[in-house]
């Protein structure tokens, strides 16, 4: 039978994958605004992408909900969070720069949030960690937004500042990591803890020493 504590452990499971599912279709609103706002068709393809991936990522949110069993609300601070966060994004006060920087750490803590429930899943038990092993997916597609949103950032705001392009040797890099680990390795990352946990700042690096080699 099982005990009280445990009860509690995965009932705080079900509301972490509810605030999950309630900022995922945060995200999702907050994409569609950055498109109708953006005013460089470049980086409007860019975020189309992520809104492809966040619908898909919302499914795969919702079949982990399904599998795990147990239904919850979602927290009382996420619930007050975010009509706050969507009034301010739809707003005038911030630039589009200023929103990109937020929906970027809104990412970040969407990446992080489903990192932490499959920690947590590994320790309560191995039925839960079965449940929710589709989230691996999603975390992992987060964490490559996080750095695609890191090149757009620096490209949008030298833009707003000097109406010129910057420099986008890095974006091209992460680019390309992200392309190649996703089509090479990205499957495998996906089914493995210990992949799972290669970033792609790694990747960057691993890149960057690459390219200074083929240089000389």
């Amino acid at each position: 039978m099982v005990t009280k504590l445990d009860d509690h452990k995965r009932l705080a499971i079900a509301e972490r994958l509810a605030d999950l599912r309630a900022f995922q279709n945060l995200i999702l609103s907050n994409d569609q605004k950055l498109i109708d706002i953006c005013p460089y068709q470049d980086v409007r393809d860019r975020l189309q992408n992520m809104l492809e991936d966040d619908q898909k990522n919302l499914g795969i949110i919702d079949t982990v909900i399904v599998q795990y069993g147990i239904q919850s609300e979602p927290s009382a601070a996420t619930k007050i969070f975010i009509p706050q966060f969507e009034q301010m994004m739809s707003g005038n006060e911030f630039t589009f720069y200023q929103k990109l920087i937020h929906h970027e750490l809104m990412k970040h803590g969407q990446a992080m949030s489903g990192i932490v429930i499959h920690k947590a899943a590994q320790v309560v038990g191995a039925d839960i960690e079965v449940a929710i092993t589709p989230l691996n997916t999603v975390n992992f597609e987060g964490r490559a937004h996080q750095e695609q949103l890191k090149g757009i950032l620096e490209q949008v705001g030298v833009r707003e500042m000097t109406g010129k392009d910057a420099d986008q040797g890095l974006w091209g890099r992460v680019q390309d990591a992200i392309a190649a680990l996703s089509g090479v390795g990205g499957s495998v990352i996906t089914q493995n803890t210990d992949k799972q946990d290669m970033n792609i700042q790694t990747l960057i690096r691993l890149d960057s020493q690459q390219s200074k080699y083929n240089f000389h």
